[in-house]
């Protein structure tokens, strides 16, 4: 048995139930297993690489927004339980700069996610990782990312409401410029 599986057996038993039943023998090596997939964030060598391409390398330069959104799936790092939700991620590429290869952002966004969050760090960190791979001196003319998410620390326990939270992280154009802004939120209709 390694560590985790130990303290898993040693929680159930703390809980009140008996880590020998037989529908539990094998639950600590499961919720092991388990954890290292979901929490493979702490993991550096996980990281995804983030694939980009010189703007204007196939005869397009390419300087209007690009949007993509997907689903994520996280852990709150004060409860240990999970939250979940939809992004919502754009850019504007720099005409003199780079382009994201655009199924590194839903990778990215797994990657982060994967290790006990706050939402409003998870959005800042996604951000951050995907505006400094556009390096140099050309970086993106805007970029945003919406996060919502239901928190079963308050849906299940506590407050025990339904309801989403929404984070957002806006950088050049999309901070400054409301027309630009105004065109995201319009295009993911928030």
């Amino acid at each position: 048995m390694n560590k985790i599986e130990i303290k898993i057996k040693e929680l159930l038993d703390l809980i009140g139930e008996d880590s020998n039943r037989q529908g539990l023998i094998d639950t600590p090596k499961r919720v092991a297993k388990m954890y290292k997939e979901i929490f493979r964030g702490y993991t550096k060598e996980q990281f995804p690489k983030i694939t980009i391409f010189d703007n204007g390398t196939d005869g397009v330069v390419y300087d209007q927004m690009i949007t993509d959104t997907g689903n994520y799936y996280s852990h709150c790092e004060h409860h240990m339980v999970p939250f979940f939700g939809q992004y919502w991620f754009a850019y504007i590429p720099n005409p003199k700069g780079k382009i994201l290869g655009l199924s590194k952002v839903a990778r990215v966004v797994d990657y982060f996610s994967a290790k006990l969050q706050i939402q409003e760090r998870l959005v800042q960190d996604i951000i951050t990782a995907l505006w400094n791979s556009l390096d140099g001196e050309n970086k993106p003319l805007g970029m945003a990312l919406i996060m919502k998410g239901e928190h079963l620390c308050k849906t299940m326990r506590g407050a025990k409401k339904k309801g989403t939270m929404t984070t957002s992280c806006l950088r050049g154009v999309f901070k400054d410029q409301v027309e630009t802004r105004k065109e995201f939120f319009d295009l993911i209709n928030l």
